[in-house]
């Protein structure tokens, strides 16, 4: 059998020599783009939008009538949270406490603040704990005006009292920035690339490809938020997966480039067949990726469809530019893409046909010779360990992060820890009841009363009718804390079992930052299965068309779901039970945030597809010059292993720099990325692709209506053709 050579007349074909020819124009083209996209979505993109809540939930509908009827109750507010060894009435501690309160109440952005001296139900009967609230005039207030009062507060603890300012405005403003971490993922990436490729030229040009795709995505994305809004994670976020999938589909394209110069190539003919194969795979990869990114858009939640969304533009946004920029690129740089070289041994040559020789087969392909001689053995193996490490994942609970789970020296943990010891556990977890009523002087006692006495109640406010008699609000505290499962359990008793017994058939809804926690956790543990139906089913027939193999797509389906479950697993262990957890930065233990498992399946799964579509191309490649199903995984694994391999240490390095970071969710989505693109990389790649592949045979290429190359072959041979 020959090779099908690479088309040399088609659309891609005809994109790469344009792009090649017209360099000049195309990089003139992309650095005028980016700095005008960047210059307008930086200046004038739209602002972040963090509200979970919405749909038919209780805690929605709860939202709606206090936001209508209860307008001055709107605002955001900060909680002051003091604790004084001799009692707040020492004469030392009041007067630091009342100088704190009076800064407080004197700054711009504060309304009246009510002085614990002037109110006995702030403070503990031993006059040891109490707390204020003070209002904030706008809820737009910028953490940089909150971060004052925050630094004020912390600096005044001493001498015996302990102070604390809580509430979601001052835990974004003590929270520090990204920092260095994304430029040490960078740096270990150029290292990466260097090694791979040998040469600072061809280590430059996947970064300065991605670097540019990932700046003209983010700002395009704040663009977009003007239409659909997203939440503020969302820009760290397309950082991550655009720089990492950026940097790998340069670095597949590179890699095809090289080696077409190393078989004889001129630099245009191999820039034309490194975009018409592994260019080709790009695409097909990264529209695997876009459409499991929007396949959160299934999730039917608001947050959630604007990360799909900023994400999907981003990485649109890399695929474009690997397609067209680095073929500009690599126009300029030409025979040149070996300069500035790393002194090595020079390469072993290779046999005929570009295949390396039997008598130097790489590693990667006697490493596939092993596996394929036990194959069965080999696919037990690694199936029982991701089944082993996915096994955490079935206890995993699902929240968002409060004060509580907050590095210990934020001042907004050390207000949760000082009103937890003198309020309970539950102050920084209030359920707020909203019911419509008739007048002002409706009665809800006989509800008010059943939630008193309900188990697992602390205690609850009497009710407050509102100006227009239409509205009627009171709040309970639980005796456990907001991260606590048993505070869940509570939420859905009062719901299923008290208040439907004691609201005579008035409508009682259950709502506070807890229960739309909770609510968003439940919704989204009822919808995943529909998102990741949604996002296999299109993704398989998206392989399909590019592999010509229903056996082979599926086998990627199960793989990747596979890798995902187990990168799950090991995130449940490291977070929620604890294990290595505080080596990692998490300053305890603490249920899986809620988005983070939705956002890493799409992510997760269209990722792994790039490999899968990287390494089967190769392997459907030489299945068709072979017909040989051994040979060509063998042969195909040793063409791909290193770059498989560099790209998925770009991964890695990329994601985990979100671990040295300060936020704690976004801490997670790294780690578990991270995760994956290790195991996919190393058990599924090296080691169940080969297996389970060997297993299959002649299977591997069956496509309904269609024979196999060898098949064919056969019967050619009987008509003497």
């Amino acid at each position: 059998m020959t090779t099908e050579a690479p088309r040399t007349d088609g659309a891609l074909a005809g994109l790469a020599r344009f792009c090649y020819r017209r360099r000049g124009l195309v990089l003139l083209t992309w650095i005028v783009g980016v700095m005008a996209v960047a210059f307008v979505g930086f200046s004038y993109g739209a602002a972040s939008d963090n509200d979970y809540a919405g749909g038919d939930s209780d805690s929605a509908k709860a939202q709606v009538l206090i936001e209508k009827h209860f307008p001055e109750q709107q605002g955001d507010t900060l909680t002051l949270a003091i604790k004084a060894e001799n009692g707040i009435d020492d004469p030392a501690a009041r007067q630091k406490i009342e100088k704190v309160i009076a800064d407080l109440d004197a700054s711009p952005i504060t309304g009246p603040v009510i002085s614990p001296y002037q109110d006995e139900n702030l403070v503990t009967k031993d006059r040891r704990i109490a707390r204020t609230t003070i209002p904030l005039t706008d809820k737009d207030v910028a953490k940089t005006e909150v971060k004052p009062l925050v630094d004020r507060v912390k600096g005044a603890s001493g001498d015996g009292v302990t102070l604390g300012l809580g509430g979601e405005k001052a835990e974004k403003a003590e929270t520090p920035p990204q920092g260095p971490a994304e430029g040490v993922g960078l740096l270990t990436a150029a290292v990466v690339l260097f090694i791979a490729f040998g040469s600072l030229v061809a280590m430059g040009l996947p970064l300065v490809t991605g670097l540019m795709a990932v700046l003209g995505g983010i700002a395009l994305m704040k663009l977009v938020g003007h239409v659909v809004p997203s939440p503020d994670f969302t820009v760290l976020v397309c950082s991550l997966i655009g720089l990492g999938v950026g940097i790998d589909y340069a670095l597949f394209i590179l890699t095809r480039y090289k080696d077409s110069l190393q078989d004889g190539d001129e630099p245009e003919s191999a820039t034309v067949k490194a975009i018409t194969t592994a260019g080709h795979a790009v695409l097909f990869a990264g529209t695997t990726v876009l459409i499991a990114l929007l396949g959160l858009i299934a999730m039917g939640q608001k947050i959630m469809t604007g990360v799909a969304i900023g994400a999907s533009v981003t990485v649109l946004v890399t695929m474009i530019a690997a397609v067209t920029l680095l073929p500009a690129f690599l126009g300029f740089i030409g025979h040149r893409i070996n300069s500035l070289r790393l002194p090595r041994r020079a390469s072993r040559r290779r046999g005929t046909g570009g295949v390396p020789s039997r008598e130097r087969r790489t590693p990667a392909e006697r490493w596939a010779g092993v596996v394929q001689r036990k194959p069965l053995v080999a696919a037990l193996l690694a199936g029982a360990s991701l089944l082993v490490l996915a096994a955490p994942a079935l206890s995993m609970r699902l929240s968002l992060p409060d004060a509580s789970v907050q590095p210990r020296d934020r001042s907004s943990y050390t207000s949760y820890e000082i009103l937890s010891e003198g309020f309970g556990p539950g102050y920084g977890a209030p359920l707020i009841f909203a019911t419509e009523v008739d007048s002002t002087d409706a009665s809800l006692s006989s509800v008010v009363a059943a939630v008193r006495k309900t188990e697992g109640i602390a205690y609850a406010t009497q009710p407050r009718i509102s100006q227009d008699g239409q509205a009627a609000v009171f709040m309970a505290f639980p005796k456990t804390g907001y991260q606590d499962e048993a505070t869940a359990d509570l939420v859905h008793k009062l719901r299923h079992d008290v208040l439907s017994k004691a609201s005579g058939g008035n409508a009682v809804y259950l709502g506070g930052p807890n229960a739309g926690a909770i609510d968003f956790a439940t919704d989204t543990s009822s919808r995943l299965p529909l998102m990741i139906t949604v996002v296999i089913v299109l993704s398989l027939l998206l392989l399909v068309v590019l592999v010509r193999s229903v056996t082979i797509a599926l086998q990627a389906a199960v793989m990747n779901l596979l890798s995902i479950g187990a990168a799950y697993g090991v995130l449940v262990a490291i977070v929620q039970w604890g294990w290595l957890g505080s080596a990692l930065g998490f300053p305890t233990d603490m249920p899986i945030t809620t988005w983070v498992p939705m956002m890493m399946f799409p992510l997760l799964f269209g990722l792994s597809m790039d490999y899968e579509v990287f390494l089967i191309s190769r392997i459907r490649e030489e299945y068709e010059r072979t017909g040989d199903t051994r040979t060509a995984v063998a042969r195909g694994l040793a063409r791909t292993a290193k770059v498989i391999t560099a790209a998925a240490a770009i991964m890695i390095a990329i994601f985990t720099t979100a671990v040295l970071g300060p936020d704690v969710s976004v801490k997670q989505i790294g780690l578990g990325m991270a995760i994956a693109v290790l195991v996919d990389a190393t058990i599924i790649r090296m080691v169940l692709v080969p297996a389970v592949m060997e297993l299959c045979g002649e299977a591997n290429w069956w496509m309904p209506g269609r024979r196999s190359p060898k098949a064919a072959s056969a019967a050619q041979a009987e008509v003497g053709v």
